[in-house]
This record gives structure tokens, C-alpha cells and sequence, in this order.
């Protein structure tokens, strides 16, 4: 039973891929980021941008997702679990949007707790878009800002990732564990 679920936070862009691949590449348990898989399923039925065209829609199947993958991070035998994004970035989106959602999002928040949040800064010499990456840089920043937002509403002590190299940013992650 893992005893510590640790989620990686930041805006788009940010470098929490690149982090996931390098701790599973050391060994740990890394699940990744689900949101790219729900906007290609989307793509093949033939919605562009389901978070864009249907946010309320593309957040739930995000939820139900994020919800699966605590409940598995618990169940793994592996010590810590690594997480690419946790539930509270879900709202912290639709804040960003300015979208209502319905409670049981928020119920979610208050029932998958996390051991140790960290979050990476926007970091512009970094940033690239892409196909499923619609936000620009300024877009990026205000998204950082809601997720300190919220996920300081929930409680959690946010922990900042320097900007570095990736191995001295999976170094001062593991170090901050210790």
C-alpha cells in the first residue's frame, strides 16, 4: 500500500512530463497526465477541443479519471506513487474559465487527499505549445495562479520546484521527501 501519493502541479508547459518520464526512468512509480488521452478520444469522435467545446463534459471524464488513479496510487505496493496532475487541478481550471461545476467535484477534492504537493513555476525559456496545448505563455501564468489558489483552499503546503536542470529537479524533489 503506498503511503504517499505525491502530485506534480504547474501550468502547461512547466517541465511535470519531463519529470514524470525521469522518475520512472529512476524507478519509481509515476502515473501520468490523463488529460491528453480524453482530448484524443474526443479527437476521433470528431470534438477539436472537448475542454473548450465542452468543458463541463471533458472535466467529469477528467475527474472520474484523476478518482481511478488515487484509488490505483493507493493499491500500488510501492511505497510513493508519483502523480502528473491531481484532482483540485480540475476545479482550478474551471476557475481559470470562469465555469460553475456541480459539488460533487469538490467532495472529490475533500475525499482524495495527497501526502506532498509540488508545483512548477511558469518558466517561459521552457514553454512550448502543441497540438493539445491551446493556452499561451500570459494564458499559463494565470492557470499557475489558480492552482495555488486552489489547491491552498484545500489545504495543501505547496512545495516550489527551482527552475534547474531536470536531474536537479527530480534531485530536489526526492531530497524534499527525505
Amino acid at each position: 500500500m503506498a503511503q504517499e501519493i505525491i502530485v506534480l502541479i504547474g501550468g502547461p508547459g512547466t517541465g511535470k512530463t519531463t519529470i514524470i518520464e525521469g522518475l520512472k526512468a529512476k524507478g519509481y512509480c509515476c502515473y501520468p497526465e490523463i488529460s491528453r488521452e480524453i482530448t484524443l478520444e474526443a479527437k476521433k469522435q470528431g470534438i477539436e477541443q472537448l475542454f473548450l467545446e465542452k468543458p463541463l463534459l471533458f472535466s467529469e471524464l477528467l475527474l472520474e479519471g484523476r478518482k481511478k488513479q488515487h484509488q490505483n496510487a493507493l493499491a500500488e505496493p510501492h511505497e510513493r506513487v508519483f502523480i502528473d496532475r491531481g484532482i483540485p487541478d480540475i476545479l482550478a481550471y474551471m476557475h481559470y474559465i470562469g465555469d460553475s461545476y456541480p459539488a460533487f467535484f469538490d467532495a472529490a477534492c475533500r475525499e482524495h487527499l495527497y501526502h506532498k504537493i509540488f508545483i512548477l513555476p511558469p518558466w517561459e525559456e521552457i514553454y512550448e505549445s502543441d497540438a493539445e496545448r491551446y493556452e499561451n505563455y500570459e494564458q499559463a501564468k494565470l492557470i499557475y495562479n489558480h492552482l495555488v489558489e486552489t489547491y491552498s483552499h484545500y489545504g495543501y503546503q505547496l512545495t516550489e520546484v527551482p527552475k534547474d536542470s531536470v536531474e536537479k529537479r527530480i534531485e530536489f524533489i526526492l531530497n524534499s521527501l527525505t
